[in-house]
Formats: structure tokens, C-alpha cells, sequence
């Protein structure tokens, strides 16, 4: 009788082990979802309105308009617009069906909300020069809205692509402060999953997102903010992506389980000066000479292995650049003609003094970039050989107020009027450096107002001028992009010229795929 019994359980064993053999062959059991790892900067708050830089923007929110892989506007919200020249009026037809991450529908007042959020002056917004031209935002119905202009814009289509936010989470919210930007809700290909902070931020895929859902089914921002750790890390295998300094990717390059993209960038290195200081209100005349002092392709070379370009100006990636302008090519000796010409004299310690006052200035660089570091450190040792004083601090927070000076960062790969208008226009919204220059703020007004490229590029070319003639940083060099990804991410546009902090390579997360 034992052995009976014996015999049936192991028959049924059998039969157990052969059906859960047969279900995992067959199309039933659920896979492991497809994830990627990417290493992120640090989020305090993810809130496109507000903070221009984030990476994370692309995979949550969508605007009426994108970007390509070339850099040039195309349909998302909106389906299809209309210009009409006599009214200087936008009419934009928003996509059918789309809906918010919550189920919510997304309708012609959220893009009302959003636009007005940012040019609401005391919300504080750096983008609200974007949309100053703006006189009226008309809701039609739900699917239609209108914006009219007091004068030309010829990048307003570039600023449609501003991420839009739902109405009905966050009317009547503090757009600065609301609990909403620390669990965000767009339309995005990605919707926020968990947010562990300061350790990770997982995204899972839109199932019904309006342009057809992504391929990869979950995407980690994990936060890896020392350049080293991301390199110790993507060796490790516990990232398949991350942007890093030249100096680590190169230890990447010829392996073949990473492919290492040296991409082209649109963002430039410089010292910012600040001119709400004393020191540089009384030295203004002085910063061509700090302009001549740096040698640009020494800093290339030893800090970023070679690769970027020397920088004289804002765009010399677009299409309005003007390379006749002054480069301020390295120079120590013209910089000593004019200290010299302006009545400094050099100290019996090297340095160069003005009215018994030491030249003497402070460069201030963000904390955790180790690059602007380095390109601080080298600027300040050439100023210093050029006999002029300079020290490098990092402050645990950026002081735009009382700072000296500051490696600033900048740049945008699309319309020319981005990154310039609001960036050396007199008081605005990302103007830190308190610059103005009333011929800068002409020529910068008259290339917006006009769509004609002739026009367009004699006024940027003037606004290139002005600005070289009385600097409001010393440039520096523009860098490359160093991303690393595992070999079996497949979809990366390697052409794509990357923005500021080498934000861009998610513009087609959606059409990635990860096969391993």
C-alpha cells in the first residue's frame, strides 16, 4: 500500500513539475520588465515650469510642440496650428483622446494655466521672457486654443514646447513650493512610479500614452551625483547610462559591452561676472584683459582631453553666428596693454594693482561638477600668471547676489533667441550676472521680432558685436557630451546636438529598446 501511494504522489509530482514546465514555455508567465538604469543629478522638486534644466521633463510631460533629432519643431499636444499675420495670433489644434498619468483628460485650459503660470511675475519663473509678447491666451473650446502677440516672435513655437501642466491639480497651488512637483502628473511617455529621495526616481511606461507607448517598460533615474561614483558604478553594471567627463568615458571607449557617445553640444563654459558687485562696477574696463589671459585650448586639452572648442560667444553652434567678432584669443600681452592702458601697476608681488587696491577677484563653481572645477582652478592659475589675483571657491549654495564671480554654464541647440534674450537682456529672468548693454537689448529685440533670416542675422550679428565689445563673461570652451550606455540599448540618436548640462538624448525614449 506504501508503495501505491508512493507511486500516485510521484505520478502527481510528475504532472505538477511537467505543467509549470509547459506554462514557462508557453506566452503565460509574466517576463521580468525591461528596465533601464540611468545615473541622474539630484531632484529636490521636478517642476518644468519653474526649473528649466531637468532631464526628467522628456519622459514625463509633453508641450503642444517638441523637438526632433535635428534640433527643429515638431507636433506633439498640438496636432497643427495656424499664424495669422495681421492679428500676430497662434491658433493651435490640441491632439483627440490625450489623457493626464491620473485618467483625467487633457483640454485647451491646462495649456492656459501653464503659459500663465510662467509669466506670472511673482512666480518667479526664468522662462517668463519666453512669453513677455504674450497679450492674451483664449481657450476656444476644448481642443482649441489661441495666443495673441503685441509683437513677433520668431521663437514662439521653440517656447510651445514648454512641458504643460494639469489645471486641476494645481490651481490655486504655490507654483514654487506645491506637494504636486514632488509627485508629478503629466501626459508624458513615463509616469511616476516611486520617488525615493535622493536615492532614485522610477518612472514605469504609459500604456496609453497618445503617440503610442515606449518599448522599455521601466526607467530609473538613480542618483549618482560624484562623476566617480557614476564611473565606478557603470563599471560595476549597476547603471546602463550616464553622462560622464571625458576623462572617465575614455576608459569605456573600444569594449565592447559599452557604447561610448562623444556627442556635440550646444553648452558653453565662461566665467560670469557679476556687475551688482563694487569691484566690478569700479573694473568693468579691466575684463577684456581677463579675456585675453585665458588660454582656451590649454584648458581643452587638459581638462576635457582635447575634445570641445574654443569659446568667443553664445552661438557659435547656430546657424546667426559671427565669427568675425574679437575671439580674445589668448593674449598675456594685450591683457598687460590694458591693465596697464587703464593705470593698474604690478605689485613687487606680481599682481596688478589699481589705486593702491589689488586685482583681486573670487570664482565661484557649483558643487558636485567636477569639470567647471577644474576649468576654474586653470583659468584662475593663467590669471594669476597674467598678474592678476584669482581664487576658486565651491559654496554649498550659489550666492548670484554677492558672488564675485562664477563658472557659469550655458546654451541652447534651437532658436537663436533662446539662452540669449533672457540670458544678457537687461533684468531678465536669467540674467544672473546683472548685465546691460542698451545696444545688446536693441539688436536681441530686433532679431526676435522678425522672422526674416537676413534680417534675423544682421541683428544677431550686431547683438554679437555689442556683446564682444563690452563682455559680460569671459567664454571659455564649449564641451562635448560623454555618454556611456550598455551595448544593448539600441535607439540613441548619436547626432543630435545636445543643450545645456548635455540635456536632450531622451527626446525619442519612447522608440528605444534594450535587447539582452
Amino acid at each position: 500500500m506504501r508503495k501505491q501511494i508512493n507511486l500516485q504522489t510521484g505520478i502527481g509530482l510528475l504532472i505538477v513539475a511537467m505543467a509549470v514546465l509547459c506554462t514557462a514555455c508557453g506566452g503565460d508567465v509574466q517576463k521580468e520588465p525591461v528596465t533601464l538604469v540611468y545615473a541622474s543629478g539630484d531632484y529636490t522638486r521636478i517642476n518644468p515650469a519653474m526649473d528649466e534644466h531637468g532631464e526628467i521633463n522628456l519622459l514625463l510631460f509633453d508641450g503642444l510642440t517638441a523637438h526632433d533629432g535635428n534640433n527643429e519643431v515638431v507636433p506633439a499636444l498640438a496636432k497643427s496650428w495656424e499664424f495669422d499675420e495681421a492679428s500676430c495670433t497662434y491658433t493651435f489644434h490640441l491632439e483627440e483622446g490625450v489623457r493626464w498619468h491620473d485618467g483625467e483628460p487633457f483640454t485647451a485650459e491646462d495649456v492656459k494655466f501653464t503659459i500663465e503660470a510662467v509669466m506670472y511675475p511673482e512666480n518667479g519663473a526664468e522662462n517668463a521672457p519666453n512669453y513677455e509678447d504674450v497679450q492674451e491666451i483664449r481657450v476656444v473650446d476644448e481642443k482649441t486654443v489661441t495666443f495673441r502677440l503685441a509683437a513677433p516672435n520668431a521663437a514662439f513655437l521653440d517656447y510651445m514646447t514648454m512641458p504643460v501642466l494639469p489645471a486641476h491639480l494645481l490651481e490655486g497651488e504655490d507654483m514654487q513650493e506645491s506637494d504636486f512637483f514632488r509627485a508629478p502628473v503629466g501626459t508624458g511617455p513615463y509616469k511616476l512610479e516611486s520617488w525615493d529621495v535622493g536615492q532614485s526616481i522610477v518612472m514605469v511606461k504609459n500604456e496609453d500614452y497618445f503617440q503610442g507607448a515606449p518599448h522599455i517598460d521601466r526607467v530609473i533615474f538613480k542618483i549618482v551625483t560624484d562623476d566617480n561614483a557614476r564611473a565606478l558604478q557603470m563599471e560595476a553594471k549597476e547603471l546602463d547610462l550616464a553622462l560622464l567627463p571625458p576623462k572617465a568615458a575614455q576608459s569605456f571607449a573600444e569594449r565592447e559591452e559599452y557604447v561610448c557617445y562623444d556627442m556635440k553640444t550646444s553648452d558653453y563654459r565662461g566665467i560670469l561676472f557679476n556687475f551688482h558687485h563694487p569691484f566690478w562696477q569700479k573694473n568693468r574696463d579691466i575684463i577684456p584683459a581677463v579675456c585675453y589671459a585665458i588660454d582656451r585650448q590649454a584648458i581643452i586639452d587638459a581638462v576635457l582631453l582635447g575634445q570641445g572648442m574654443p569659446a568667443y560667444g553664445p552661438l557659435q553652434r547656430n546657424v546667426y553666428d559671427n565669427e568675425d567678432v574679437e575671439h580674445y584669443d589668448y593674449n598675456p600681452q594685450k591683457t598687460a596693454e590694458i591693465l596697464e592702458a587703464a593705470g593698474c601697476v604690478r605689485g613687487n608681488d606680481g599682481f596688478y594693482e589699481r589705486d593702491g587696491e589689488k586685482l583681486s577677484f573670487v570664482i565661484s563653481v557649483g558643487a558636485g561638477d567636477q569639470v567647471r572645477v577644474d576649468m576654474a582652478q586653470a583659468a584662475a592659475q593663467q590669471l594669476g600668471q597674467a598678474g592678476l589675483e584669482c581664487r576658486v571657491e565651491i559654496p554649498t549654495q550659489v550666492d548670484w547676489a554677492n558672488q564675485m564671480a562664477y563658472l557659469i554654464g550655458w546654451g541652447s541647440p534651437f532658436d537663436a533667441d533662446d539662452h540669449t534674450y533672457k540670458v544678457f537682456g537687461t533684468d531678465k529672468g536669467a540674467n544672473y550676472s546683472g548685465y546691460s548693454n542698451m545696444a545688446v537689448d536693441r539688436y536681441l529685440l530686433e532679431a526676435r521680432q522678425t522672422d526674416d533670416p537676413e534680417a534675423r542675422g544682421a541683428a544677431y550679428d550686431k547683438f554679437q558685436e555689442a556683446l564682444a565689445k563690452d563682455p559680460a563673461y569671459a567664454f571659455i570652451c564649449y564641451i562635448d557630451a560623454n555618454y556611456v550606455a550598455d551595448a544593448s540599448i539600441q535607439g540613441i540618436s548619436p547626432d543630435t546636438v545636445m543643450g545645456h548640462h548635455g540635456v536632450g538624448i531622451f527626446w525619442n525614449i519612447e522608440d528605444w529598446t534594450i535587447d539582452r
